[in-house]
């Protein structure tokens, strides 16, 4: 079996890396993949650069941050990250206190973020400017990934932050307020990607292919209505606070027709050019930034799905 190290963060968005393991459908393609989970994306991208994992799900706003010399941890080598495949939108939903009914409310308090120039800051930022708030009249602390911000906002340290599903279901099981759905301010946008080092890629062609199509299995599998006691008694098995009744909800949201993973893993080209506009509105030092393409490379992904043998 060919080793393999995947760099992501913990959530339910990993059920496809869960299911292809249980499933035995990456060991079928000749693979053993570890998952690491990361504390933020600062530790991810940098590590990523650096060669500690071969692969990463991470934002696609990350890749484009450090390959653009915008990213947040200091970066000792030039990277060469690149997006191999799409993933989804990255279900963005900005949750808040109980006690907090509109935009307006958010004034004077502190929204939590990964990290101040990536990991969707950018989203957050937008969102509350399209609804009125100046980012003067709030504070944004540096609080780390998806399960790190979650447990603040669980200890009431900050009025709201960006989570990913499941978390929004959890919180308003706990009394938190669901805002506000980043999807419902952008239409299309580009979250989670495969994303890996041009030349890790280069001198493992055969490898990322293999594991591409091993994604893809999963994905068939998990849009196969029959298996959804299965996916969704994984998600019981791999997310804390989990109930069997928010699993089946968790797995309508992640695995719907309209709105759920990308069903071929496939790269949302509209969705990058938004991740673009506002990286490009946001990220310093300022730059226009106007090619998606730049920062993917589907020639592996093309690969994968011309034949599934």
């Amino acid at each position: 079996m060919g080793a393999l190290s995947i760099i992501v963060f913990p959530g339910g968005f990993n059920l496809p890396l869960w299911a292809g393991l249980s499933q035995g459908l990456f060991a079928r393609r000749g693979l053993a993949p570890t998952l690491h989970f990361t504390t933020s994306s600062m530790e991810q991208l940098s590590g990523l650069i650096r060669g500690d994992w071969d692969l990463g799900l991470t934002g696609f706003d990350n890749v484009v941050a450090y390959q653009e010399g915008q990213g947040e941890a200091p970066i000792d080598r030039t990277p060469d990250l690149f997006a191999f495949m799409g993933g989804d939108d990255a279900f963005l939903r900005l949750v808040v206190q109980g006690g907090i009914e509109t935009y307006a409310d958010l004034r004077g308090k502190t929204l939590s973020v990964d990290a101040l120039t990536t990991g969707f800051a950018f989203v957050l930022r937008k969102m509350l400017a399209l609804n009125g708030v100046a980012e003067s009249e709030v504070t944004f602390e540096r609080a780390g990934g998806v399960m790190q911000r979650w447990e603040a906002l669980k200890a009431g340290k900050h009025a709201g932050t960006l989570l990913l599903t499941p978390f929004e279901l959890i919180a308003q099981k706990l009394g938190l307020r669901l805002l506000q759905s980043a999807r419902d301010v952008f239409p299309r946008y580009q979250g989670l990607v495969g994303a890996t080092r041009r030349s890790w890629a280069a001198a493992n062609a055969d490898t990322l292919v293999q594991f591409i199509r091993g994604f893809l299995d999963s994905l068939a599998w998990l849009y196969d209505r029959r298996n959804k006691p299965a996916a969704a008694a994984l998600l019981v098995e791999k997310v804390p606070n989990m109930s069997a009744e928010l699993a089946a909800a968790t797995y309508d949201i992640l695995l719907a027709d309209k709105g759920g993973f990308a069903r071929q893993a496939e790269i949302d080209v509209e969705g990058m050019k938004t991740v673009l506009a506002l990286r490009g509105e946001f990220g310093r030092p300022q730059k226009t930034l106007s090619d998606p393409m730049k920062y993917v490379d589907l020639a592996y992904y093309e690969r994968a799905t011309r034949s599934s043998s």
